[in-house]
């Protein structure tokens, strides 16, 4: 992995992540300048199927501050570049109950904007608590250990 841009905190919250693929994206005039500052969102983010294509959707890139007329729509539907193998796979997936895909981060590899994309099954409210617990649980054991010497 390059450049990190930017991540997907609550995907990761909010899902088990099973598998990980690494996708090209399609951009669009000033689009890689305002990435390249770091104005990118992946919040609400999702991937979507049309036919055999993968589109990323709610993906938020802010205009290019010296950017013209041409400027850029900031949250249009990017088509994700997979090959087609993959993208029959995370299809099949994808129909089953419960599994979705979610983008987990952005990030520049050899000054090409690549999108890091996960399998994902969603986790239920008490799966989540568990997760903080067990985090909370990890950053005291590390507290305690840091002050003990």
């Amino acid at each position: 992995m390059g450049k990190l841009i930017a991540e997907n905190r609550k995907a990761r919250h909010d899902y088990f992540i099973e598998d990980r693929y690494e996708a090209g994206i399609v951009l669009q005039g000033t689009e890689i300048k305002s990435v390249r500052l770091g104005h990118v969102q992946l919040k609400d983010s999702y991937i979507s199927f049309s036919g055999n294509e993968a589109f990323v959707k709610e993906m938020h890139i802010s205009p290019y501050e010296y950017g013209n007329r041409f400027n850029h729509d900031e949250t249009r539907v990017r088509k994700l570049l997979l090959h087609k193998t993959e993208i029959r796979k995370l299809q099949d997936k994808v129909k089953l109950k419960g599994y979705t895909i979610v983008p987990l981060s952005v990030y520049l590899s050899k000054g090409r904007l690549k999108v890091e994309i996960a399998l994902a099954k969603g986790k239920d409210l008490h799966d989540k608590r568990n997760s903080e617990k067990e985090r909370d649980a990890k950053r005291e054991i590390e507290k305690a250990l840091r002050s003990h010497y």
